[in-house]
């Protein structure tokens, strides 16, 4: 007979709680609000702050007119800070105005690069547009400058 000294198989009686330890379990797990959670440092259960949702603005979303084109900006978040006044203008407003003012020869395009940055990029295939070379970079959003009508948009969105 080979083993721990234990006996032999699994002859192990099942986990049981004093009567004492049962009365401190049903006390702590009891719901005392309606979010409890384990603390595991002490071995209790405790209560969780309860969640108050955030205060939506009331107002609606405003939708300011391009300086551009004179239509409205149904979708804010695509648009652009326009660089001389602050106001928000039309994204394809933007491109359109930065393709006249570039001189764009054969295969060149002007494209968002991203972080507020346009590029005038010149395709070798203008079919294949995965080997292209940026030829010029054109910084149009100020990354430090927050405009006003974004603190305002991200008002609605982000009220936590």
């Amino acid at each position: 007979m080979s083993g721990s000294g234990r006996g032999s198989g699994n002859r192990r009686q099942g986990f049981r709680r004093k009567e004492k330890d049962k009365e401190t379990w049903a006390r702590d797990t009891k719901k005392k609000g309606d979010n409890p959670r384990f603390d595991k440092t002490r071995g209790i259960f405790v209560d969780r702050p309860k969640w108050i949702p955030p205060v939506v603005p009331s107002e609606p979303i405003p939708v300011p007119d391009c300086p551009y084109c004179g239509k409205p900006i149904r979708d804010l978040s695509t648009a652009l800070t326009d660089k001389a006044s602050g106001e928000a203008v039309h994204f394809d407003c933007v491109l359109g105005r930065l393709a006249e003012n570039e001189g764009l020869e054969r295969g060149d395009a002007v494209t968002y690069i991203g972080g507020g940055r346009f590029g005038v990029v010149h395709f070798t295939n203008p079919q294949d547009t995965r080997g292209f070379t940026i030829k010029k970079i054109v910084e149009w959003e100020d990354k430090e400058n927050r405009s006003e009508w974004r603190k305002s948009l991200a008002d609605h969105y982000s009220v936590t």
